[in-house]
């Protein structure tokens, strides 16, 4: 009786312990919105808004950019209704001061002078390094690449461009409907011939120019 007894108590047992085991397999594995939150977490950054972020057409379109260099100043009248993204990213330059300081890097006789290089700056830093890595998207247009005309420099690469642009001191066909043209020299085209004419190694500037202030200002028409 006694043996019949102790059987039955672990058989008792036994089957006790299994119900335990499956519901211990069921309980799901806890998500990422589960895991404790560490006190000292850092917020994920928010990129911080710029003077022209959310500006009509029309408001761009009435603004103008003034490159005071150290050869003279060039004024570029902006060109929104074809190229809005382009023209609010140069005038977000030019109005944050990111453009201070800053030189023609690259110039191709009779053709270009190339300005933007965040890196060229005496400010640069990480801030102006997480702004040069900001691309926007390409905007060709029917905007004919003459001299005088303001565009965004790219790589090969699609919507690449950051915050490279250049003056064409010389007309280049060969980049119409390809590079976003935003802006169009109204005043100073001398000063950028004499950048352009400058000694240079190649496509480098001996002595690269440089851009003592961009100045954002409504037109005067």
């Amino acid at each position: 009786m006694m043996n019949h007894f102790l059987i039955r108590l672990l058989f008792l047992l036994c089957f006790n312990l299994t119900p335990l085991g499956i519901a211990l397999a069921q309980v799901p594995a806890s998500s990422p919105e589960d895991a404790p939150k560490k006190a000292n977490a850092r917020p994920a950054e928010a990129t911080a808004p710029e003077p022209f972020d959310g500006a009509s057409v029309a408001k761009m379109a009435g603004q103008y950019v003034t490159l005071e260099t150290e050869a003279g100043s060039i004024e570029i009248d902006m060109l929104p209704e074809v190229a809005p993204e382009s023209v609010r990213n140069f005038l977000n330059l030019a109005a944050t001061r990111a453009l201070d300081t800053t030189t023609f890097s690259r110039t191709v006789k009779d053709f270009v002078i190339q300005g933007g290089n965040l890196a060229t700056s005496e400010k640069w830093g990480l801030d102006l390094a997480k702004r040069m890595s900001r691309k926007i998207p390409d905007e060709p247009s029917d905007v004919k690449h003459v001299r005088g005309i303001v565009s965004m420099a790219r790589p090969d690469e699609p919507n690449s461009a950051t915050t490279h642009f250049f003056i064409l001191v010389g007309d280049g066909h060969h980049l119409d409907g390809k590079f976003a043209a935003f802006g169009r020299v109204t005043k100073g085209m001398e000063i950028a011939d004499a950048i352009n004419h400058a000694a240079a190694e190649g496509e480098k500037p001996e002595k690269p120019v440089k851009i003592n202030r961009a100045v954002v200002a409504p037109c005067k028409r």
